[in-house]
C-alpha cells in the first residue's frame, strides 16, 4: 500500500497539466484577488478631479480626497478630457468642484458635480457616499448645529477583516472542489478505460488499500494547495488569519475527504473519461458560483439560499471562516458539520453500492 501511496504522488507530480490545475490555478485567483483586494488596499480606483474654485472650502475638499485611502485623484483641467477617461474604463468617476464654490457670493455655484459610469456600482457608492459626508459635516459647521443621532459599529471581531480575507478561505475550498472531485472521478474513470482497474483485481493488492493509498495521496496534495494558497494569502497579500491554522488546515481536509467521496461517487456511474469530466464539471461550477467561494451567499434571492446552504461546499465554507476569521469553534453551528457528514456519508453509500474495480 505505501508503495502504491508513492507511485500515486510520482504520478501526480508528473502530470504537469493536472498539477497546474490543481496548484497552481487556485494560486492565480489568490495572486489576482490579492493584488485588487489584499493588504491594507482599500482603494475603488482613480477618480478624475477638476477644481475651478481657489475658496478654502474648495482646497480643503481636495484635500481630504487626496488624503483617503478610498480612492486615488487624478488631476484634470478639462471636463470633455476627464469624460473620455471615464469611457475608456481608465477612471472610475469624475468629480467636479465648479469656479466660486464655498465662496460667500449669493450666486456662487453650491453644487459639486459627480459623473459617474453605473456599471461601476460599488466604486460610485464609495465616491458619492464620502462627498456627501463630507458636506453634510460642512452644512453642520455654517449652520452650528451638532448631531443628534450617530452610528456605532461593532464587529464579530476584533481583526480588521477585509473582502480578501472573505474570498481566501473561499479560495481554499474552491481548490479542494475541483482537485479532488475532478482529479478523483477523472483518474477514476481512466483506470477503468485502460483496464488498470481490472487488472489489480488479478495482483493480491487488496482493494481497499488500493483506495486508501489513492485517497491518501490526494490528501497530500490537498494539504500542498493549503499551505501554498496560505502562504501566498498571509505572507504576500497580509490576509488576516486570526484563527488556529492547524485546526483550519484539519477542517480543510475534512473537505478533501468530501470532494474526494464526491469524486468516487462520480466515478462509480461514468463510463468514460469525458463522462466523468463532464459531471465533474457540472457539479463543481455551480457550487463554486453558489456556495459563497466569492460572495456572502446570504445574500442571494431567499428561495435560492434556502437551497444553496445545503450544497457541500457551503457548510464547509462557513466552518472554516469561522476559524480562521472569527476565531470561532467550527462547531459552533452543529448544523454545518452534520450536513458535511451526511453528504459524506451518502457518497460513500452511492460508492460502495456501485464502484467496482472490475467494471468494464
Amino acid at each position: 500500500m505505501f508503495k502504491m501511496f508513492l507511485t500515486n504522488l510520482k504520478m501526480m507530480v508528473r502530470g504537469r497539466q493536472a498539477l497546474f490545475w490543481s496548484l497552481f490555478f487556485p494560486l492565480v485567483f489568490t495572486i489576482i484577488f490579492g493584488f485588487f483586494f489584499g493588504g491594507t488596499n482599500a482603494s475603488v480606483g482613480t477618480v478624475a478631479l477638476i477644481s475651478e474654485s481657489n475658496t478654502e472650502l474648495a482646497t480643503t475638499l481636495e484635500k481630504a480626497m487626496t488624503d483617503s485611502s478610498l480612492f486615488k485623484i487624478q488631476k484634470e483641467t478639462d471636463l470633455n478630457t476627464a469624460k473620455d477617461l471615464l469611457k475608456k474604463n481608465k477612471i472610475t468617476a469624475v468629480v467636479e468642484i465648479p469656479a466660486d464654490f464655498g465662496s460667500l457670493k449669493n450666486d456662487a455655484a453650491k453644487e459639486i458635480i459627480v459623473i459617474n459610469d453605473p456599471a461601476n456600482a460599488q466604486s460610485n457608492l464609495a465616491v458619492t457616499g464620502f462627498l456627501d459626508k463630507f458636506l453634510t459635516n460642512v452644512n453642520f459647521q455654517v449652520q452650528k448645529a451638532q448631531p443628534i443621532y450617530s452610528l456605532k459599529v461593532e464587529t464579530t471581531t476584533d481583526s480588521a477583516l477585509t473582502y480578501f480575507d472573505f474570498v481566501l478561505v473561499g479560495l481554499i475550498g474552491m481548490a479542494l472542489m475541483n482537485a479532488s472531485i475532478q482529479g478523483i472521478a477523472i483518474s477514476m474513470a481512466k483506470y477503468r478505460q485502460d483496464k488498470i482497474l481490472k487488472r489489480i483485481t488479478t495482483t493480491p493488492l487488496k482493494s481497499w488499500r488500493f483506495v486508501f493509498a489513492e485517497v491518501l495521496s490526494r490528501l497530500v496534495q490537498n494539504l500542498a494547495q493549503i499551505s501554498l494558497i496560505l502562504i501566498i494569502g498571509i505572507y504576500f497579500f497580509h490576509a488576516h488569519i486570526s484563527g488556529n491554522i492547524l485546526l483550519l488546515g484539519l477542517f480543510a481536509l475534512l473537505g478533501g475527504l468530501l470532494f474526494q467521496s464526491i469524486g468516487f461517487a462520480i466515478a462509480s456511474v461514468a463510463t468514460t473519461v469525458d463522462a466523468a469530466q463532464g459531471m465533474s464539471i457540472a457539479v463543481t461550477i455551480p457550487m463554486m458560483f453558489l456556495a459563497g467561494v466569492f460572495f456572502p451567499i446570504d445574500q442571494l434571492p431567499k428561495w435560492l439560499f434556502s437551497i444553496v446552504q445545503y450544497l457541500p461546499l457551503a457548510p464547509l465554507l462557513r466552518m472554516m471562516r469561522q476559524i480562521g476569521l472569527e476565531s470561532a469553534s467550527p462547531l459552533v453551528n452543529p448544523i454545518n458539520i452534520t450536513i458535511v457528514l451526511i453528504w459524506i456519508v451518502i457518497m460513500l453509500f452511492i460508492s460502495i453500492m456501485r464502484f467496482r474495480l472490475a467494471d468494464e
